[in-house]
């Protein structure tokens, strides 16, 4: 039977305001995360540890804010319940987080978890906070190349969806906005090129206007809804099920 620890992992954002750029979305006031393993963690270094564990590293999109039951209703909840029964799922997943806080704040933990799978969403926050396109790239590569060299995991980086059409960006310079979209998703793409066979784009561009329409978007105008959640996790598990990894 699955176990659940609620573990209380703090990160605050700073959001500055530049003259064009997106609008930094309010209410990014971190919240408990989740950290659930259907079965019970490695009681000793000396324990068998399980044949595969999954780590999912983000922020308040990882945690599930916006659906129902954030506990099974976030994307990654929704990709673990996929995998074979018997698999360990770690959510590290803190709201509000950029990817340099997530370095600081996620990262070690994830490393000590020795994990096989991971998945990674931290790009919005980023964005929203004006953080310039090569900033975040030398942050998300902080948080990417250690997972590389000190674990044996596959791991898989979500995009920036198209978010003109999400009802928080009414009113932004769109073109600005997708310009910006743009920069951060070819840092993505540019940062996995380093790492093939280890490290996978998930595509939440292309194809992205059910990711944000008014159905799939919950009644905060920013997160995702329960819907939206699912086909998230639709996008994530095909990569994983494309890259070898047996889903069921």
């Amino acid at each position: 039977m699955a176990r659940l620890i609620l573990v209380s992992l703090l990160a605050f954002v700073s959001c500055t305001t530049a003259p064009v750029a997106v609008t930094a979305i309010p209410g990014t006031t971190p919240t408990p995360t989740l950290f659930v393993t259907t079965s019970a963690p490695t009681a000793s270094p000396s324990a068998t540890p399980p044949a595969f564990r999954y780590v999912a590293l983000g922020a308040s999109d990882t945690v599930g804010v916006g659906a129902s039951d954030p506990r099974t209703g976030s994307w990654p909840a929704r990709v673990a319940a996929r995998l074979p029964a018997g698999t360990d799922y770690v959510n590290l997943g803190v709201s509000g987080s950029l990817a340099s806080q997530a370095m600081r704040d996620q990262l070690p933990t994830a490393l000590g978890l020795g994990p096989r799978l991971v998945t990674i969403w931290l790009a919005v926050n980023d964005l929203n906070a004006n953080v310039p396109a090569a900033d975040y790239a030398a942050a998300l590569r902080s948080v990417v190349a250690p997972l590389v060299s000190g674990t044996a995991a596959r791991i898989f980086v979500g995009d920036v969806p198209d978010l003109r059409s999400v009802p928080a960006y009414a009113g932004t310079d769109q073109a600005a906005l997708l310009a910006r979209i743009a920069a951060y998703n070819a840092a993505i793409v540019a940062l996995a090129a380093i790492f093939p066979g280890r490290v996978t784009v998930v595509d939440l561009f292309t194809g992205s206007a059910p990711l944000v329409s008014t159905i799939t978007v919950s009644a905060d105008g920013f997160h995702p809804s329960d819907a939206g959640y699912a086909l998230i996790a639709d996008r994530f598990a095909k990569a994983i099920a494309d890259a070898g990894i047996v889903l069921r």
